[in-house]
């Protein structure tokens, strides 16, 4: 775990992203995508797979393209992803991340606000979120059918707090993936990263406020903050 020089204020609210921080699904992903892959008779190794964590769809298949060319069979290859990972889903393999509970918890004890901004369509995050019975713990959910441009871009994030009503430099932003900790920076918004399958870089580590081993560690930090008072008037 480290932290930068910041000094922590506790957040009016927080934004999760969902995969790999809520949930245990870029690893399932990762799989369905190789599968696709291997089915289709081509070479899709994990790590070009996870040139996609964090990316909007659009980003996706431009790496894909950008791979293969022009006349690799695009939808053929993500819907066959989707039939795979849909049937890890069915099977029982997504799964909360460590610390969840905790932390959704500790926010709930202080009265802090929550929101949720994904690269997943409406459909899936909704379906997710529901499965695994914390979509009504959050206030808003934004998806990448909400905005015009997803992440790096900070659209998201902004979105998710307006919804809140929340100035974004009130705002800490909970993040595993390089784009995601690039769009809360150009948000204005502090950051604190909590890998899954990409680890800090320096880039990384210049635009958060720390990085956590998991969920706990920042459930831990929420509870032994004090809430930013606003200053006494003069009487």
């Amino acid at each position: 775990m480290t932290a930068s020089e910041q000094t922590w204020v506790a957040p009016q609210s927080v934004i999760f992203d969902m995969d790999g921080l809520l949930i245990d699904s870029e690893s399932l992903a990762m799989k369905a995508l190789n599968k696709a892959g291997e089915e289709m008779g081509y070479d899709t190794p994990f790590s070009f797979c996870q040139a996609m964590i964090g990316v909007p769809i659009d980003r996706c298949r431009s790496l894909v393209a950008e791979r293969f060319g022009e006349d690799f069979p695009l939808d053929l290859y993500f819907a066959t992803s989707d039939k795979h990972f849909t049937s890890l889903v069915e099977a029982g393999h997504l799964q909360l991340k460590a610390g969840v509970e905790n932390l959704l918890g500790a926010l709930e004890e202080q009265g802090i606000s929550k929101a949720v901004a994904t690269s997943s369509s409406r459909r899936k995050a909704d379906h997710h979120l529901e499965l695994i019975g914390i979509r009504e713990r959050f206030s808003a959910i934004i998806t990448r059918d909400d905005v015009q441009r997803g992440k790096p871009d900070p659209d998201p994030f902004l979105r998710a707090a307006e919804a809140l009503q929340t100035p974004p430099e009130r705002c800490l932003v909970l993040e595993d993936s390089h784009n995601g900790v690039r769009a809360a920076h150009a948000a204005g918004m502090r950051v604190i990263m909590v890998p899954d399958l990409l680890g800090p870089t320096d880039e990384m580590l210049e635009k958060v406020f720390m990085v956590a081993d998991d969920l706990n560690v920042v459930a831990e930090l929420i509870r032994s903050s004090v809430p930013e008072t606003a200053p006494a008037t003069k009487q």
